[in-house]
């Protein structure tokens, strides 16, 4: 397995404060939300175009 790669992100105050409040609703660090988050958008695109390499 590759070794897991870093990603900066940078976002608005406004952004990152419903982040964290949908981060803590969900029970997720913020870092565990986008990774969530990813994950669903990558699953919803190969449900309707295929797998993605």
């Amino acid at each position: 397995m590759d070794k897991d790669k870093h990603l900066g992100l940078r976002i608005d105050s406004e952004t990152h404060k419903k982040l964290k409040s949908l981060a803590e609703f969900d029970g997720r660090s913020i870092n565990g939300e986008v990774f969530y988050l990813i994950r669903q958008a990558i699953a919803q695109h190969e449900h309707k175009h295929g797998t993605l390499k």
